[in-house]
C-alpha cells in the first residue's frame, strides 16, 4: 500500500511535502524491483535541481538505477544514515528518505501522482 500523504513520480520516487520542504525517497515497488540495495550516491547540500533531473544513483545486487528529483529546488539535507546503511531503503522505503529539497515551485507538486494514480502504474 502506498501512503496516501505522499506524492509519486512515474520513475518510482516519492515526496513528502511539509511547508516549503519535501523529503524524497524511492517507493516500495522500486526497492522490490532493485533487490538488496548496497550503495546510494546522493548530492551535496546546496545543489539546485530541476524537476526530473538526476540527483544520484542507487545500486543493488541486480542493477544500478538513477534517482530523479520529483520537483525543482535546492537540496537542504542529505540522509547520511542511508549512505552508511543503504539496506534501510529495503526495510523501510517510506521512512528512509534520501534528500530534503526546498521547493522552488509549489505548483509542481500538483502535477505528481497521488497514491491511487501511482498504484495504477505499478499494478
Amino acid at each position: 500500500m502506498n501512503p496516501p500523504e505522499l506524492h509519486y513520480t512515474k520513475d518510482h520516487e516519492w515526496i513528502r511535502v511539509d511547508g516549503l520542504h519535501g523529503q524524497v525517497g524511492i517507493t516500495d515497488y522500486a526497492q522490490q524491483q532493485l533487490g538488496d540495495v548496497v550503495f546510494v550516491e546522493l548530492p551535496e547540500v546546496g545543489v539546485s535541481l530541476r524537476k526530473g533531473e538526476q540527483f544520484g544513483s542507487i545500486e543493488s545486487v541486480k542493477a544500478v538505477s538513477d534517482l530523479f528529483c520529483p520537483v525543482s529546488g535546492e537540496v537542504t539535507e542529505v540522509n547520511t544514515n542511508i549512505v552508511n546503511q543503504p539496506e534501510m531503503v529495503n526495510k523501510t522505503p517510506y521512512t528512509s528518505w534520501l534528500i530534503v529539497v526546498k521547493l522552488a515551485n509549489e505548483d509542481e507538486v500538483v502535477s505528481l501522482l497521488d497514491s491511487v494514480g501511482y498504484g495504477e502504474i505499478v499494478k
